[in-house]
């Protein structure tokens, strides 16, 4: 079992940057996967990044590339997601996963077995 808490969401204007942060009680295996989805109301969570656990290999969706950060720290068991350039189309809900073994990749949010409650990240003028 693992239990993830989001926290750094809150309201900028288009341009500026947020740190989000994710907090993992419980053990993250070498062989899974953490990841960031953002969901805005009325749609299906969207995937942001993710990062595997062993090798620290990273995964960006497109409209986030060159933006946004992922990284992971094994000694705290936590997963940052660095967002730069913020644009009024990043507002959404944003949510931590952990995947313990991915069967349908790391972009898939099916692959995902554990979720955070998510932290509303606002961007507008």
């Amino acid at each position: 079992q693992v239990q993830l808490v989001e926290s750094g969401g809150g309201l900028v204007q288009p341009g500026a940057s947020l740190r989000l942060s994710c907090a993992a009680s419980g053990t993250i295996y070498s062989r899974n996967v953490v990841g960031w989805f953002r969901q805005e109301p009325g749609k299906e969570p969207e995937f942001v990044a993710a990062v595997t656990w062993r090798n620290n290999k990273k995964y960006y969706a497109e409209s986030v590339e060159g933006r946004f950060t992922i990284t992971r720290d094994a000694a705290q068991n936590t997963i940052d997601l660095q967002m730069n350039s913020l644009k009024p189309e990043d507002t959404a809900v944003y949510f931590c996963a952990v995947a313990t073994e991915a069967p349908w990749g790391p972009t898939s949010r099916r692959s995902y077995d554990y979720w955070g409650q998510g932290t509303q990240v606002t961007v507008s003028s």
